[in-house]
């Protein structure tokens, strides 16, 4: 099908016009004023934004955690990412401590081929590194397309490794153009606290956030800093949410060292506030957990300044029966939130609309930063000729509230019911296809496409 999109006012990360865009064989074939196209569809985008689609760069589909599946999976979780604007996703495959990196793949695969309805990547979490595992790395990133490799700080005993093998994988993923990637929270900090807390009967989901001070993330991401420039390997710290952290990266700065860094919607919008309302406030617990006023501030300032890079989401959804696997216990408590859907337009609504970053930054950290970090630019992040046609045409002044009632993610509840946006999501092509328009779906699952990825294009 080929589709004429008139009227528009298209924003990228660099630019901001009115213009017409023709779509032809799934790829941007042409931009311009007045374009005289015969096209199969025509639509009329005046008054509306159209930008690159998004690309979230950080969700768990299907993935085991703590005895239970997280509640999306290839299917609903595509589904839900396409109607909020989201066109690619880039999962996480866990390697199973004492097995290896293409069994690990093939399970992978299983789960996302046939049924995925909007495109994906992985990264490839490193649980258990030694020689056989750092020649399937090589093989990874030269045959599989996959080129980033996810480490994790915590979590001893399923997915952690120490310093050392954190160090040798650098070294191999630097030589070979890859980028390790973090989950920078200092593990044996945060055990021990959770055995204090629970050792005096506390059990409530406030004691999740007390376990995981922010010292426990400034440490562990000032020692990812040291380890990647020690070894010269391209980093990238996940979901971080505090002021310390995002120092930790400043002060890297200071020795001409680029660390690439993701935050989230719920760091940016949301205090710990939350943890003060029960059981209920399982609904916010995820690692790391939500912090302060003041480090929002930070987080913000941080986008504006370049620091910060690509915002993602952590979609990570459980339903809340399997929330209550934890209401005696929080350390049992399945960690994680529904966001997948709402990342865009709240971004929009609580970024761009309340001045704290421009439509060109929305643009930036939304699609077209992860595109070129995690090497699918210029497939992917942007609207330029040859360009896969993944777009969105937004409505910037419709009113909406966000609901459980409404959201297409498979979970039972939202954390931010009731919350009142400004700007809406209303049509969605991926690769040239109609995937979203009249809130409906008109992709059938296995549309969504496998993204092989090559080096990071980012440059400063």
């Amino acid at each position: 099908m080929s589709i004429l999109i008139k009227n528009g006012r298209i924003v990228t990360a660099s630019e901001d016009y009115i213009a017409d865009l023709f779509v032809k064989d799934g790829k941007v074939h042409s931009i311009g004023q007045n374009l005289e196209m015969n096209a199969d569809l025509v639509i009329d985008a005046t008054d509306r934004l159209v930008f690159p689609g998004g690309i979230d760069p950080h969700v768990h589909l299907d993935m085991p955690f703590m005895g239970t599946y997280s509640s999306d999976d290839y299917t609903t979780g595509t589904r839900a990412a396409l109607f909020g604007g989201t066109t690619t996703v880039i999962d996480f495959i866990l390697q199973t401590q004492g097995d290896t990196l293409h069994n690990a793949l093939k399970t992978w695969q299983k789960k996302s081929e046939g049924k995925a309805i909007g495109d994906y990547s992985y990264h490839m979490a490193v649980t258990d590194f030694n020689e056989d595992v750092a020649k399937e790395v090589v093989e990874l990133i030269e045959k599989e397309g996959i080129t980033s490799f996810k480490t994790f700080m915590a979590y001893k005993g399923a997915l952690m490794i120490d310093d050392g093998q954190m160090i040798r994988l650098m070294k191999v993923v630097k030589e070979h153009g890859g980028l390790v990637t973090v989950h920078a929270t200092n593990g044996d900090m945060i055990d021990t606290l959770i055995a204090k807390h629970l050792s005096e009967g506390k059990t409530s989901p406030l004691y999740h956030y007390l376990s995981q001070p922010e010292v426990t993330e400034a440490e562990a991401s000032a020692r990812f800093c040291d380890m990647l420039h020690y070894t010269g390997c391209t980093g990238y710290i996940v979901h971080m949410t505090c002021e310390g952290a995002l120092n930790a990266v400043r002060r890297a700065g200071l020795r001409n060292q680029r660390v690439f860094v993701e935050t989230c919607p719920q760091y940016l919008t949301v205090d710990a506030s939350v943890y003060d309302n029960g059981f209920e406030s399982a609904k916010w617990v995820m690692s790391p957990p939500i912090r302060e006023k003041k480090d929002q501030t930070a987080l913000w300032s941080g986008l504006q300044q370049g620091l910060v890079n690509v915002v993602g989401t952590d979609h990570c959804p459980f339903s809340w029966e399997q929330k209550l696997m934890g209401r005696d216990n929080f350390a049992k408590i399945p960690n994680g939130h529904p966001a997948i859907e709402h990342r865009m337009e709240i971004m929009f609504s609580e970024g761009v609309n309340k001045g704290r970053i421009s439509l060109q930054k929305f643009v930036e950290v939304t699609a077209t930063n992860p595109a070129k970090i995690f090497g699918m630019y210029p497939q992917k992040g942007t609207l330029a000729i040859g360009s896969d046609a993944d777009i969105v045409i937004f409505n910037p002044n419709t009113q909406h509230t966000i609901s459980k009632d409404t959201h297409h993610m498979n979970v039972d509840y939202s954390s931010y019911e009731g919350w009142k946006l400004t700007g809406k999501t209303e049509t969605v092509l991926l690769r040239g296809d109609i995937a979203i328009q009249n809130e409906k779906c008109h992709l059938e699952p296995g549309n969504g496409q496998f993204i092989r990825r090559g080096k990071t294009s980012y440059t400063v």
